[in-house]
């Protein structure tokens, strides 16, 4: 990370210009200057910040929370859910995947790697960028999650009728950040094993999400990840 700013696309930097310059930022870059010293961080340092140099602020058109990075080897690229290239898919990923050929018939992929979605406008945002190996959660409350609470507030205001998915109650209750008047919210259950037969599966998020993008004249999206 540079001295004010990370490596990071130039209408996120514009908007995110009073964050990167805030004490708590600081204190974040120097909690991971630390940590780094001490033991593996994922993703890669140029990958902490993948959505938002995939998915310009102007270009969003979707937005996907999760909560943490993956914290094995070679799995976090810096999209929430999303894999690299041949690295097992994780259950929720694969659950993603399941409703995504249940709603639109679109075979499950060989790869979980949505970069494909984020080149898009699908914002694939996590509420904590980094985690340490193998500790899940690790990089909570450092700063990250008032980071990302303002990048959701900065969608919210600066764009109109974007869709929100929020799987899962810990996304659910970043509802408040968002203005529900200027943009559309779809909510479900996580995908996760111990929750995706409580209403994930068969919430079809995907569809209802091109439905209402295509009525507002924004063009949907193309959810096949391995679709040229």
């Amino acid at each position: 990370m540079s001295e004010v700013a990370p490596k990071i696309e130039e209408s996120w930097r514009e908007a995110l210009r009073d964050e990167f310059e805030s004490s708590y930022f600081q204190t974040l870059k120097e909690f991971l200057k630390e940590d780094k010293k001490a033991g593996i961080i994922y993703p890669p340092g140029p990958q902490m910040f993948a959505a938002f140099n995939h998915t310009a602020l102007t270009a969003v058109k979707v937005v996907i929370l999760g909560q943490d990075p993956y914290h094995g080897k070679g799995q976090a690229n810096g999209l929430c859910f999303s894999v690299n290239d041949g690295v097992k898919m994780p259950p929720s990923l694969v659950n993603i995947f399941k409703e995504l050929n249940s709603d639109l018939n679109i075979s499950i992929p060989k790869s979980g790697n949505l970069v494909k979605w984020a080149d898009q406008g699908v914002f694939l945002l996590n509420a904590t960028l980094s985690v340490r190996d193998g500790k899940p959660g690790s990089h909570q409350g450092k700063g990250w999650e008032d980071f990302t609470d303002n990048v959701i507030r900065t969608v919210s205001d600066l764009r109109a009728g974007v869709v929100f998915l929020l799987w899962g109650k810990f996304a659910q209750d970043k509802k408040a950040l968002i203005d529900q008047e200027k943009h559309f919210v779809l909510e479900a259950p996580h995908p996760s094993p111990f929750s995706v037969n409580r209403g994930f599966f068969g919430c079809r998020h995907f569809s209802k999400t091109n439905h209402f993008l295509e009525e507002n004249g924004l063009g949907g999206i193309d959810w096949d990840p391995a679709g040229k």
